[in-house]
């Protein structure tokens, strides 16, 4: 992010300040997930767009069908993203381009002069002639009129400058070329249709991160919203077309999705770069090379380090004496109990079928436990699962939205992990038909003593 920063808006200020701060921001989503490689990508993106619009240096054009091929082979669910980054440019070039075309004016002329050759070649009315020919010029000269107050506007603009760069032409063939890397996995057509699918699942309505962004929520996206609109609104800087499709949809997206304010982030810091560089070069040009120049000095890479230390050990101190994994929020407890206590057979973590919750199933994983499910919804989804929809169903239980044991039937679930204060529990510790095993302050373990075991057996 940093090295793009720089290269893109040569000012190493601005660039060194935002990273940091974005990178405080993105706490939430710094995650043992893909989309850690896939936030590296999307910033490797935006830098060989902008090389290759600056150079047309193939090398960046390859380098854009690579990260798409990366994706497609690490990360397929953001496989169309790619392309979303891409739009702003593209439409920037094509509205430069259609209004730099004359289009509207030049079937007028070429109407007007038909018409002029038609009414000559058939010796019709002189006066009819004239009036066309009149017509003809007068077009010509609003024409004109037109061009030179349209080239003032570009020149000196209110708000919105336009940047014409050629090579973005070359973005759509090059899109086309990074659409086909979709082929080139072991996944079949799996990059083109499993976005399709999970839209159309269950999954997305109930998860957290898919959930449309409240302002009031939310003081990141506030503060970003705060600094963004002060600088268009309250300054006469300009912004180029291309930010403003660029900041406009990823706020757009924001709002439609919490996960997708990382990109707000990750992708808007260099158009924010931009504007501030505008900002400043407009009332101070000298005022952030000369700050560097002292910051680069033995005193201000001292205090930078000092500033740094400061404020990492200000982090890190009060965590020391955490543990490395929180059981207040993964069983830990309960994964020891399981793995270590019971030798009997039917406890064994290899024939036990255990109803678990969503949030902790992926640390039972961790364990080597087999869980229900876990955070990877998708693959829960009748969309990913051979028609079996686990998600739905662990919803239902967990929500009291259907009697429990219909559903434990269905899979021959021999044990139950729960939280302490679930709804589930509620019905569980007064059920004759669950014997607790294990219970701590948070986590608590039943046994499931009769157990449709034809089901079960045919499960096996």
């Amino acid at each position: 992010m940093y090295i793009t920063n720089i290269k893109i808006n040569k000012n190493y200020l601005f660039a060194f300040v935002l990273t940091i701060g974005v990178m405080v921001l993105m706490e939430p989503y710094i995650a043992a997930r893909a989309q850690l490689l896939t936030f590296v990508l999307f910033v490797l993106e935006i830098l060989f767009i902008e090389c290759f619009l600056d150079t047309k240096k193939k090398r960046y054009a390859v380098g854009l069908v690579l990260i798409e091929w990366l994706i497609a082979n690490a990360h397929v669910a953001v496989f169309y993203f790619f392309f979303v980054l891409m739009l702003p440019y593209m439409a920037e070039y094509y509205i430069i381009l259609l209004a730099n075309s004359d289009f509207i004016y030049k079937i007028m002329v070429s109407r007007l002069k038909k018409n002029i050759e038609k009414v000559s070649r058939k010796n019709q009315s002189p006066e009819k002639l004239k009036i066309l020919q009149e017509k003809l010029v007068k077009l010509d000269k609003n024409h004109a009129k037109m061009c030179e107050r349209q080239k003032q506007r570009r020149e000196n603009p209110y708000k919105i400058k336009f940047e014409k760069r050629d090579n973005a032409k070359w973005l759509i063939l090059i899109a086309i070329i990074c659409l086909a890397t979709g082929l080139l996995t072991p996944l079949g057509n799996e990059p083109y249709t499993h976005i399709i699918k999970l839209m159309s699942g269950t999954t997305t309505q109930n998860i957290a991160e898919h959930q449309p962004l409240v302002l009031a929520q939310s003081i990141n996206m506030v503060l970003v919203l705060v600094v963004l609109l002060g600088l268009l609104i309250f300054t006469d800087i300009k912004i180029t077309l291309k930010d403003l499709f660029m900041l406009g949809g990823l706020i757009f997206l924001s709002f439609e999705t919490k996960r997708q304010f990382s990109f707000l982030l990750i992708i808007g810091v260099m158009s924010l770069t931009r504007l501030l560089c505008n900002f400043v070069n407009k009332y101070d040009k000298n005022g952030t090379d000369e700050f560097v120049s002292l910051m680069v000095k033995r005193r201000g890479e001292a205090l930078t380090i000092i500033l740094i230390v400061i404020c990492s050990f200000t982090i890190y101190l009060p965590k020391v004496t955490n543990a490395y994994v929180d059981d207040t929020a993964y069983p830990v407890g309960l994964a020891d109990f399981i793995l270590s206590e019971f030798k009997d057979a039917r406890l064994d973590k290899d024939y036990m079928k255990m109803f678990n919750d969503y949030n902790y199933g992926s640390y039972l994983l961790y364990r080597g436990i087999p869980v229900f499910l876990d955070s990877r919804a998708d693959l829960y989804s009748p969309e990913f699962n051979e028609g079996v929809d686990v998600f739905s169903d662990y919803m239902n239980v967990s929500n009291i939205g259907i009697y429990y044991e219909t559903i434990f039937d269905k899979y021959a679930i021999t044990h139950v992990a729960t939280y302490v204060n679930s709804k589930l529990n509620m019905f569980l510790s007064r059920d004759d038909n669950y014997k607790e095993l294990y219970k701590d302050d948070h986590f608590v373990f039943y046994e499931r003593l009769q157990i449709d075991t034809g089901n079960y057996e045919k499960e096996e």
